[in-house]
């Protein structure tokens, strides 16, 4: 009888970022690769290329769909770029949901004390 380890059996798809170029003048590959191999280890396709330099990025759009489809799952910043080339439909993330929620609380705030500085002002004279 002969027993397969399940871990082997399922490994999770992930796209993500590999990293090529010289010393700070990175660009980087959108790869399909296991869940479990290092950041830049050998991966199963090479899906797009992104350059964070030029804000250059190039999609395979056709290998990303049946990826994607076959149940692969983007890295948050890979998931960024498919959003920005129409490929995924944004999603809001709950911590750009608080961020921006902190941020509307905040500019209440400065705007209240602004109106009651120009009161204060007004009383005086």
């Amino acid at each position: 009888m002969i027993l397969l380890n399940k871990v082997n059996l399922f490994k999770m798809i992930k796209l993500r970022l590999k990293r090529f170029g010289k010393k700070k003048e990175a660009s980087f590959r959108i790869v399909a690769c296991n869940s479990t191999s290092r950041r830049d280890g050998r991966p199963l396709q090479e899906l797009g290329y992104y350059n964070p330099r030029t804000k250059e990025t190039r999609l395979d759009t056709e290998a990303l769909r049946t990826r994607l489809t076959q149940g692969a799952q983007p890295t948050d910043v890979v998931r960024t770029l498919l959003e920005k080339g129409g490929l995924l439909e944004k999603k809001v993330r709950p911590s750009i949901a608080i961020g921006k929620a902190k941020l509307e609380k905040e500019k209440i705030a400065k705007a209240k004390s602004q109106v009651d500085e120009s009161d204060l002002k007004e009383a005086e004279s």
